[in-house]
């Protein structure tokens, strides 16, 4: 499919999107997964904390590596989220370079992160698979044939508005093409 996922607002409540119109990969939510449960962004901010401090930006980077370039968290989630973990006793802010902020786990958070290991690990499961399954993008092949049938169907467009038969012949051939994708 697309290359990268682009994260929206709620992307922890509402699952993981791809572009404007986002790309359900199974699960709740009209049927996309959630990238991250309640509290797996925590886990996962706390651990990348934990290999070293970070700036937010370097966060959400080391996120979207984790999962292969397919998603990348919205600093609209990414940083509230880390302010609950320095109000929580769990991640310490120093001053950085410039006005950036410089995130660490404090011991606290380091017990944390050890009471939940079985969740954490999990959380890095789920995103180790979303890699896998959607790393690689789209093949050449299938984005080759996408474009051709937009480009067909816009030039058929331009010719003029279409009638009720064409309308069903080409909802037609379009439904035998989703059937056939989803026997593949």
């Amino acid at each position: 499919m697309f290359r990268h996922f682009r994260a929206h607002r709620h992307e922890h409540m509402h699952g993981w999107r791809r572009g404007r119109h986002g790309i359900g990969l199974g699960g709740r939510h009209g049927g996309r997964k959630r990238a991250f449960e309640q509290g797996d962004l925590r886990f996962v901010l706390l651990k990348l904390i934990a290999e070293k401090p970070r700036h937010g930006y370097e966060i959400i980077k080391a996120i979207e590596e984790t999962f292969g370039g397919t998603y990348s968290p919205s600093p609209g989630v990414v940083y509230p989220t880390l302010t609950l973990l320095e109000d929580m006793g769990l991640a310490s802010v120093a001053p950085g370079e410039g006005s950036k902020k410089l995130y660490t786990i404090t011991p606290e958070g380091e017990q944390f992160l050890a009471d939940n290991k079985p969740s954490v690990d999990a959380v890095f499961a789920r995103m180790d698979e979303a890699r896998r399954a959607f790393g690689g993008g789209m093949a050449p092949e299938i984005r080759r044939a996408m474009q051709n049938f937009r480009t067909a169907f816009e030039l058929r467009l331009e010719r003029g508005p279409l009638s009720a038969e064409e309308v069903a012949k080409i909802a037609a051939a379009i439904d035998a093409a989703a059937a056939e994708v989803e026997r593949s």
